[in-house]
């Protein structure tokens, strides 16, 4: 998450929150409450920059820690914060946090989502097959016995915090949360239907292209779901050798 750059986030958060505070007459009042979601391997304290930024501009912040023992738990968790807020609510998600923030979209309090080099799920696609679309070449994975991912303090710093201080990088390596291997191969169940904005910290831009995802909102445990779309736009750089989970 250190590798996100707060004031690109804070751009592209900005004109996703001005155009999405705006995309109904009934959410017309500015939305105020955004909740940062993480990724893979990390806690909530990456965001600690972005959060600065935004409460000095006046936001109610709120920063999930799920668990990251299952996809469900972590939609468990990110839900009962956004359940807390107050009023008309936007997600940010990173990285894996992209595909939890899909999911949870779906709730009531949710109008609109914000993507930061995360992963945007269509129904039935998982967290690993959407990855296949941006290749990477680490080789800092390691699983446990029990079925839990972490990356090689040995390899993290250069391969996950490589623009960060050595000694913060560093103590992210031991410190970092084991990640169930399981939410890479959960399937999205059904994605949200709601307006959106992506973003991604590489520099070098070669281009765009859009994504339409199928948003699906089922009445029943047995219904034909029905589907909107909403566009998801990601932009492509060349592929860096490493990408944050």
């Amino acid at each position: 998450m250190n590798r996100i750059n707060a004031s690109l986030l804070l751009s592209v958060f900005t004109a996703g929150a001005l155009a999405l505070g705006v995309a109904d007459a009934a959410q017309a009042a500015p939305v105020k409450n955004i909740v940062l979601v993480h990724g893979a391997f990390v806690n909530g304290s990456g965001w600690k920059p972005v959060y600065e930024i935004l409460r000095k501009d006046g936001y109610n912040v709120s920063i999930a820690e799920h668990p990251l023992t299952s996809f469900a738990d972590d939609v468990t968790a990110v839900k009962r914060i956004v359940d807390q807020q107050d009023g008309p609510t936007i997600l940010v998600g990173h990285s894996y946090g992209g595909a939890i923030i899909t999911d949870v979209g779906n709730d009531a309090h949710v109008v609109g989502l914000v993507y930061i080099a995360a992963h945007a799920l269509d129904q039935g696609e998982t967290e690993a097959q959407n990855g296949k679309l941006y290749p990477n070449a680490t080789k800092a994975v390691k699983k446990t016995a029990d079925g839990f991912l972490s990356l090689d303090p040995a390899l993290y710093p250069a391969d996950f915090a490589a623009d960060l201080p050595k000694a913060q990088a560093e103590f992210e390596a031991i410190s970092q949360e084991p990640t169930a291997a399981s939410v890479f191969t959960t399937p999205l169940a059904c994605p949200r239907g709601k307006p959106n904005r992506a973003g991604t910290q590489w520099p070098a831009q070669t281009g765009s292209s859009t994504r339409t995802l199928s948003a699906c909102t089922p009445s029943g445990p047995t219904a034909t779901p029905s589907r909107s779309k909403a566009p998801v736009t990601r932009c492509t750089s060349p592929v860096p050798k490493r990408w944050p989970r």
